[in-house]
């Protein structure tokens, strides 16, 4: 059974489409919908005495097993609606809990699951003991309901404490990795996304991945990580997360933290966006909302709308914005159309972190060559009148101005616009330094 209630400030019909997709991605079939319209959700029964009585009837008739709610309930409110259809009842949250439980594939991302389910359950550990009795009174009167019901509460807690635990020793083990690819300055370039909008299919056709893939909400859960090697960039790391989703409850994305850490942390966002459906402005908006939760929304963005062979009327293009910078590529992640736009466009937004240019070196700095050619591309060299070298390089900024400094050489005694007009002195080169350098 499901249950959608229009209430002023409900997101209308597309809600509703998205929460049928919610509940057919868990593996529930869906057999009958109740719909209805309130002012305000009523304090007990979220739907009101009349609703209960004719959703109490439509259960037996079809004899449901569940009622899923595409709503957010308080514990009383499921308590009290339990007993008046004699069924489980799960309110939206739960039922994106359960899906995630279905998703969780690694140990870290079942930890995360977990973690989020037990927070959701210590707010409603009543309802599994109401069957025990829990006297009230004074010192000494106190029921075997109510001291199982603290019993629970107190390992309940523990575990909690416990898995908080694990997860920060993951979140340290993957911040060591990020302090590993910060020193060799590689980019960090995160999908982020409304949930199936393609994040993972665009994913596996840059990185030749194995992804899983399919037309299901939080198809994708735990995070993947490639190396890749971006056109006009070079290398870079690829990071494909968790979809979102409005309403996205706030216990998951507390429990996601460490796994969303490699979107704060990313030099460039890459928010897909699917374009073939109306709602594609309404699902901009809820990722921009949990990416500012997150702390991720000072990140440069890069809009990415998929699915445009979808479109009768568009084109692979690309927008940019009041700058110049490029701001919107409209691709098809699945033909491929469009990719050397993305590739042109991450280029721009990621051109400030690269020196792309032609170096002239004496002879004496053929360390700083190999230096240059481990750092990054190399990508023209040609050997000078003097006995040096003449190189175009694409490498890092930060540490092509290490390299140098450690070679005791400045930029411009270095730089040349084109090897036909290379000066023919030789620059200031310290040997002795840079040995002590390296």
């Amino acid at each position: 059974m499901l249950v959608h209630i229009d209430l002023p400030d409900a997101l209308g019909r597309e809600d509703l489409d998205e929460f049928y997709h919610l509940v057919t991605s868990s593996g529930v079939e869906p057999v009958v919908e109740l719909l209805g319209k309130r002012d305000r959700p009523d304090p007990a029964l979220f739907i009101g005495s009349g609703k209960a009585e004719e959703l109490a009837a439509l259960v037996r008739e079809h004899q449901a097993d569940v009622v899923l709610f595409n709503h957010g309930l308080s514990a009383g409110q499921e308590r009290n609606l339990e007993r008046a259809v004699k069924c489980r009842v799960l309110d939206r949250t739960g039922l994106i809990l359960d899906i995630f439980a279905q998703r969780a594939r690694t140990h870290e991302g079942r930890l995360q699951v977990e973690l989020a389910q037990l927070q959701h359950l210590s707010t409603r550990l009543v309802r599994g003991w109401t069957h025990l009795e829990r006297q009230k009174g004074g010192i000494g009167l106190r029921g075997p309901g109510e001291t199982q019901l603290e019993t629970d509460r107190r390992l309940l807690r523990e575990r909690i404490r416990s898995i908080q635990a694990r997860l920060d020793k993951v979140r340290k083990q993957r911040a060591q990795g990020r302090r590993a690819r910060d020193r060799s300055e590689t980019p960090l370039i995160s999908l982020v996304g409304y949930t199936n909008a393609g994040k993972s299919t665009l994913f596996n056709a840059l990185t030749t991945g194995d992804v899983y893939v399919a037309d299901k909400l939080f198809a994708t859960l735990d995070p993947t990580l490639r190396k890749v090697r971006v056109p006009g960039v070079g290398p870079a790391i690829l990071a494909d997360t968790v979809g979102f989703i409005r309403h996205l409850p706030h216990r998951l994305v507390q429990a996601f933290r460490a796994t969303l850490e490699e979107t704060v942390n990313a030099s460039l966002l890459l928010h897909v966006t699917d374009s073939s459906v109306e709602e594609s402005d309404a699902n901009v908006a809820a990722v921009n909302e949990v990416l500012e939760e997150i702390g991720a929304d000072t990140v440069p963005v890069l809009h990415v709308y998929n699915k445009v062979d979808a479109l009768e009327d568009a084109s692979p293009h690309l927008e940019r914005d009041e700058q110049g910078l490029p701001w919107r590529v409209w691709l098809s992640a699945r033909t491929g159309e469009g990719f050397d736009l993305l590739h042109q466009a991450i280029a721009e937004r990621l051109a400030d972190r690269w020196v792309d240019r032609w170096l002239r070196l004496p002879p004496e700095a053929g360390r700083l060559r190999s230096r240059l050619h481990e750092a990054g591309e190399v990508r023209e060299e040609q050997a000078a009148t003097d006995g040096g070298m003449l190189l175009r390089v694409h490498v890092n900024r930060v540490h092509f101005e290490r390299l140098l400094r450690e070679a005791g050489l400045r930029e411009e005694q270095v730089r040349v616009p084109d090897p036909s007009v290379a000066e023919t002195d030789t620059p200031s080169y310290n040997p002795e330094r840079s040995h002590r350098a390296g």
